[in-house]
């Protein structure tokens, strides 16, 4: 079984995104270099980034996101992004009217529910949960296996939080990967249980 992995990229005081839900910067990384991170050729990064970043995308089969983040993408247009195979979207509503019922999306009540649904579909591959209010409750449910950040050097000083509305203390052991990109830092840290 694959390990469930919170990740997203993040501003060094730990916002993944602004008070009107915009990134700002943080995904300057993604074209900040000259070797493309995907078939579309739009996303380019160091070798650096590529070498770590490509290999990680490469082994997610699954990534969890909440209802919040599917509507803002208007759930892209029924693709998983990247090359994902499916998406698990954490909803206490039902899928939107309209939606193809054969789209690879799979709603579900609740976090416990959702990683569970995600590790049957990913099989032996990673388990991608999305940084934010639902990460943050996959993280305080003892779900999460590991945390990948791409911190980029900016301060938002509001917005959405990395890790939601985490209301507990939990400790992560050391990083084991630290990697400089250009304009990002690429950590993981592994969950201490």
């Amino acid at each position: 079984m694959g390990n469930v992995v919170m990740y997203s990229s993040v501003s060094v005081d730990g916002f993944i995104a602004d008070e009107n839900d915009q990134p700002g910067p943080l995904f300057d990384w993604l074209s900040s270099g000259d070797v493309p991170l995907d078939e579309s050729g739009v996303v380019k990064v160091s070798q650096t980034s590529y070498d770590y970043t490509r290999p990680y995308w490469d082994q997610i089969g699954v990534t969890i996101v909440g209802r919040h983040v599917f509507d803002m993408t208007d759930g892209w247009d029924g693709k998983p992004p990247g090359g994902i195979d499916h998406v698990v979207v954490v909803s206490h509503r039902p899928m939107p009217e309209g939606w193809d019922p054969e789209a690879p999306f799979h709603f579900v009540d609740g976090v416990e529910a959702a990683v569970a649904r995600a590790r049957e579909l990913a099989g032996d591959r990673i388990v991608e949960v999305a940084a934010g209010d639902v990460g943050g409750q996959v993280l305080a449910a003892g779900l999460i296996d590991e945390v990948r950040m791409d911190v980029v050097p900016v301060v938002f000083g509001s917005g959405k939080r990395y890790f939601g509305s985490v209301h507990a203390q939990h400790l992560l052991e050391d990083p084991d990967v630290v990697i400089q990109g250009n304009r990002v830092l690429h950590l993981r840290c592994r969950v201490r249980r």
